[in-house]
């Protein structure tokens, strides 16, 4: 057994004098213990008697693998990062630092922090305590040890507190509304304003509209009339960053006789997002509701910080907000900027699409902002031990913030919940008080009247959201599933309809990974767990089994010595996959299609919400303008490749890489690929994966209870010199899952286990590391 060692008092000493803490919350004294259990890949079996004791184990066992990334993100969530690394700087988000620093200067005020804190009950606090406890174990244990990570040395690396963890949560929160318009709201003033922000919002843009890819998901749950078995079956394939603070960690979390639960979490929270119990397992994609709503404000002619509302003139209220900046020269100066708020949310300006002028102005109203029952939300889902439990849970606290829920139990029913936080804006109110101008892409409200706020129900658990009751939801015995597109095709068998459109929209046509799934699972006969691991790791390239007839099609066409023949001729060789071996006709198609795809007229056969199964269809290449169009981008595509230095003989996975090197398999979300890879150009012929399959969870159920198998595709850890850096993302390329160990017998039996016992009563110095 390994055993953890007191530190000396003047190690906590020089800790103490060498960080900057913040000492914005406290966590009491106690006896926190907990016991980590390792097993293979370093994945965190963490047992211990109560919620403080899990929290310190969740705590100090992320920390041992994810130090400097938590302790960066804690920068970034208290607006310091222009404080230690300059205005100009970025984020992972490709954010600048000074508008970061503004946003969340603004979204975690003491007030908002305070306030979330004194609304979580006592086992939610114990949990986030507990954690700030072990993390600060072991960071002390690691600067006192000089062990391993990077940023050791940094003068931004100190203790974190429980509101930390709360600033942490908050940014999750709002990461589906307001967080996309953090730049809209750092820079917006006043027309007559003298002093205003610079800000790309052209980057803004590109992360709004990738929110979907870099945070989407694959969900399918099967039940009992369609399993092999008769049990349940689940496969979980969450498409999440690969760094940053929205990578998942991998870990068990047991209080004998009250919780005991396997999955994945988000960095900062003391509970699993995604994962499974011994009575059921569960999933979440990115859901297509609207989570705010934006306001025009009619201004007062006479001062533009002044609106109309219901023919009085109000006016906006103003928060000043400082940030602390380091020059050029290593000064410090402080920056200070105005936040303007009406009654329904801060003013932003999006030059083009939002403008703040002398007529109107525009406020933002994020349902989630309010919402202080996520961590109890999922704390509820870990611990629920059965389906309907789950679905009470969801119904009465709805804090799930943008994200759908499927679930299957051992008995073999699945069920979908798109129970989320959604502004009560219903088709009524839509009507009377939307601006049509704006379209669907964004739900403009009239600020002028109070007639257009939000309606309120008092079955809801927030003012101004849709009660549980009028949100979708179904439950049956052959199979859900969902890809990030509306409610209404979960189940072709069961449509779902009739909701607001700021819940789900009914006939829209269904992305590619959708119609994929759903052909796989309508195919004859009963499904296996191979068949759902099969839909992810066989790599199809959907559209390319739709449309390659019709490419070749159009290179029959193509005379002998066309400078094309190259091109189609490796479309013809490639093998319709994105797996490491398929061809360089992979990249071809991929930089004919993703330009093609933006016209909505390239289709033979249109959509047909009749038959949104199998269509749009066709690629009509028979039409002029469609196979100039196709020429054009092949063309370019020939370019591009010639440009990159890649050779007729290069394969995807030399290509696209982990930040390791790692070969890895998967492609675009956009051309019907499952296992939906996200990469960028990173030099010549080479594209880094930024986001994707991240963690994979098939969960079956026997007479045993849950069987898992899995992968956590970027690994435990995110430090480079750690064992488990990238030891699961090698197992990913191989397409090798792992049984996940679960049970006493199976984690005791795997043959990487290791045990280490924390104590908080081990060490005083520990135990005063909050003063």
């Amino acid at each position: 057994m390994i055993k953890s060692h007191p530190l000396a008092s003047v190690c906590l000493a020089g800790l103490l004098l060498g960080l900057s803490f913040a000492a914005q919350g406290r966590v009491a004294p106690g006896d926190a213990s907990a016991e980590i259990r390792r097993t293979s890949f370093g994945v965190p079996h963490i047992l211990a008697r109560d919620e403080q004791g899990l929290g310190y184990g969740i705590g100090y066992a992320y920390a041992q693998d994810n130090l400097c990334l938590l302790a960066n993100e804690v920068v970034t969530v208290n607006a310091e990062r222009s404080r230690y690394f300059g205005p100009e700087q970025v984020t992972f988000e490709q954010r600048e630092n000074l508008a970061s620093d503004l946003f969340f200067s603004w979204l975690n005020a003491p007030s908002a922090v305070f306030g979330f804190w004194q609304a979580q009950p006592a086992q939610v606090r114990a949990l986030l305590e507990g954690y700030a406890k072990g993390y600060n174990r072991a960071l002390a244990e690691r600067v006192a040890q000089g062990q391993g990570a990077q940023c050791l040395q940094a003068q931004w690396l100190r203790p974190i507190t429980t509101l930390d963890l709360v600033k942490l949560t908050r940014r999750l929160l709002v990461e589906g509304g307001v967080g996309q318009f953090a730049e809209a709201l750092a820079g917006a003033t006043p027309p007559n304003a003298v002093a205003r922000l610079n800000v790309d919002m052209s980057v803004a843009q590109a992360r709004q509209n990738n929110f979907a890819l870099e945070r989407g998901s694959n969900a399918v749950a099967v039940g009992r009339e369609r399993s092999a078995s008769g049990h349940g079956m689940l496969l979980a394939n969450p498409h999440f960053p690969w760094a940053g603070g929205m990578r998942f960690y991998q870990m068990q979390l047991t209080v004998p006789g009250k919780l005991d639960v396997m999955g994945a979490a988000l960095p900062g929270l003391p509970l699993i997002n995604i994962g499974f119990n011994r009575h059921l397992a569960w999933t979440h994609t990115v859901d297509t509701s609207r989570h705010f709503t934006v306001y025009r404000l009619e201004l007062d002619p006479k001062d533009p910080t002044r609106y109309l509302l219901d023919g009085k003139s109000m006016p906006m209220s103003r928060q000043r907000l400082t940030v602390t900046v380091k020059g050029a020269d290593g000064k410090l100066t402080p920056v200070n900027r105005d936040v303007y708020s009406s009654v329904f949310g801060p003013v932003v300006q999006w030059p083009g699409r939002l403008d703040w002028d002398k007529q109107y102005a525009f406020s933002l109203r994020d349902a989630n902002l309010d919402n202080t029952r996520v961590l109890q939300q999922w704390y509820s889902m870990n611990q629920a031990d059965s389906l309907k439990a789950l679905q009470d849970s969801v119904h009465r606290l709805q804090g799930i913030p943008w994200v759908n829920t499927l679930a299957v139990d051992a008995k073999g029913q699945t069920l979908y919940l798109n129970q989320s936080v959604v502004p009560f804006v219903d088709a009524a109110l839509l009507a009377q008080c939307s601006d049509s101008a704006a379209g669907q892409a964004l739900i403009v409200l009239d600020g002028s009247r109070s007639a257009c706020n939000w309606r309120v129900d008092p079955r809801a658990a927030q003012p101004g959201i849709f009660p549980s009751q009028l949100l979708p939801s179904l439950s049956r015995g052959d199979f859900i599933q969902h890809s990030n597109d509306s409610a209404w095709m979960v189940n072709p068998a069961q449509p779902l309809r009739g909701y607001s459109p700021l819940v789900s929209r009914e006939d829209q046509p269904l992305g590619p990974r959708s119609r994929f799934a759903l052909q796989r699972l309508n195919r004859e006969g009963k499904l296996t767990g191979a068949d759902l691991q099969q839909m992810v790791m066989g790599n199809q390239v959907y559209l390319a089994e739709l449309l390659m007839p019709d490419l070749l099609q159009w290179c029959g066409k193509q005379a002998p010595d066309s400078q094309l023949t190259t091109l189609c001729s490796s479309l013809k060789a490639w093998n319709l996959r994105a797996d490491l071996d398929s061809g360089i006709g992979l990249v071809h198609f991929q930089n004919i299609l993703e330009p093609l795809l933006q016209r909505p007229d390239i289709w033979r056969v249109a959509f047909d919400p009749s038959d949104p199964q199998h269509t749009p269809r066709g690629l009509a290449v028979e039409r002029a303008d469609v196979a100039a169009a196709l020429n054009q981008t092949a063309l370019a595509s020939l370019a591009e490749v010639e440009q990159a230095g890649l050779t007729a003989d290069a394969q995807w996975g030399q290509i696209q890489q982990a930040a390791d090197g790692t070969p890895i398999h998967g492609g675009p979300a956009s051309l019907g690929v499952y296992n939906a890879i996200q990469s960028v150009a990173a030099g010549p012929g080479k594209r880094l994966v930024v986001s994707g399959t991240s963690y994979l969870q098939l969960v079956t159920f026997d007479s045993k209870g849950p069987q898992a198998l899995g992968l956590l595709a970027f690994s435990e850890s995110s430090e480079a010199g750690s064992a488990h850096a990238s030891d699961q993302t090698r197992a990913f390329s191989a397409k090798q899952w792992h049984v996940i160990p679960f049970t006493e017998a199976q984690i005791k039996a795997d043959p990487q286990y290791r045990v280490q016992v924390i104590r908080e009563a081990d060490s005083a110095a520990v135990a005063n590391v909050m003063p």
